[in-house]
């Protein structure tokens, strides 16, 4: 038996309990967690903005050991530190086979499938996004498994599973941000963070940071921002008075909410790419008029998953860790247990912190 954060139902509070994990089959990995991001997917899974099978064990942002392998596992071994991969790609679908493996059709699939009981019902649990990372253990298929590179503290490269790979997705393959180019990102949590340090990277030359909440300027500053903003009425309006009146070549809104991701379009120059990361409900209303969207000339585009491929991006990303232009540890601000889970979601909720980090 192992410990684990289970969801029983929309809205419902947590509930940390010991669950049953079967023995890998053929094709499954089983592994012990170091830790486990918490994201702002697993509060829309447990609010009900998106769906997944309930009773869940949340959780899909990860890094472990692998404790034992089914058969016809050859790529990990008992010992291996691995990075989950809560969305591996098929291979064999449409948009697969057109190179867009961040939209595969049945990346999510095993999310159906029951993969655990509750010790003390026997009901049955499912593993929300895959992997069901707020687990002491885990049992996942082999496709949901990626090599750890080397020089990468375990513990830290769970935010790489995610947070990371979304924000330097977005600036690199979805904005395709270029040196010298000025950008302004909505929303610091631990994916703005990843997205501001990544547009350093890229060599963005003015990397504007905008937030409701005024502590979050030091986060900021630190992972890359030349400036911070306090969200309002008038941001874009500042946004271009940093800027030559032209606004910013491009935005990326890492909040969903339809207000910030109206501001982020109107914060971008004529022509510019304004990148929507931030998952918002079906509430969040955003509208355009035919006449702007003819004047601005502007791109505007939803990104899923920082449009990445894990396989590919993971080891990139660990060599910007080893060579010190990436920080995985300033995207923390909090190291929590399982049961302190609700209480990052509220801290989520309210707009505090970056990265809370669920450490075994």
């Amino acid at each position: 038996m192992v410990r684990a954060a289970v969801v029983p139902a929309i809205g419902a509070p947590l509930e940390v309990t010991d669950i049953e994990l079967p023995e890998p089959g053929p094709g499954q990995v089983r592994v012990r967690l170091a830790a486990a991001g918490v994201c702002h997917s697993d509060l829309s899974l447990s609010d009900g903005t998106m769906n997944v099978p309930l009773p869940a064990v949340l959780g899909h942002e990860g890094a472990g050991t692998v404790v034992a392998v089914g058969d016809g596992v050859a790529h990990v071994a008992p010992g291996d530190p691995v990075v989950l991969n809560w969305a591996p790609s098929c291979g064999s679908c449409h948009l697969c086979a057109l190179g867009e493996v961040w939209l595969c059709v049945n990346a999510l699939s095993g999310s159906g499938e029951v993969y655990a009981r509750r010790a003390d019902d026997g009901t049955d649990l499912y593993p929300g996004l895959n992997v069901a990372a707020f687990a002491e253990e885990t049992v996942v298929p082999a496709s949901c498994v990626l090599p750890m590179p080397a020089g990468i503290p375990l513990t830290d490269a769970a935010v790489l599973g995610c947070a990371v790979l979304t924000g330097y997705g977005a600036v690199h393959h979805s904005a395709k941000v270029r040196p010298g180019e000025t950008m302004a990102v909505f929303g610091v949590g631990g994916v703005g963070l990843a997205t501001l340090q990544s547009a350093r990277i890229a060599g963005a030359e003015r990397i504007i940071a905008v937030d409701v909440s005024p502590e979050k300027e030091e986060l900021a500053r630190r992972a890359g921002a030349t400036d911070f903003l306090l969200a309002s009425g008038t941001t874009p309006r500042e946004i271009r008075g940093l800027t030559d009146k032209q606004g910013v070549d491009v935005a990326v809104e890492c909040a969903g909410r339809a207000v910030s991701i109206r501001a982020a379009w109107d914060s971008t120059r004529r022509g510019g790419r304004t990148t929507v990361v931030g998952i918002g409900g079906k509430d969040q209303q955003v509208a355009f008029n035919g006449l702007e969207l003819f004047h601005w000339g502007r791109t505007l585009s939803g990104c899923v998953f920082g449009n990445s491929n894990p396989s590919e991006d993971i080891p990139v990303l660990a060599e910007h860790v080893r060579s010190g232009r990436l920080d995985l540890d300033s995207l923390v601000t909090e190291r929590i247990t399982l049961e302190q889970i609700p209480e990052a979601f509220g801290n989520m909720i309210a707009g505090k912190g970056g990265r809370a980090l669920v450490v075994f």
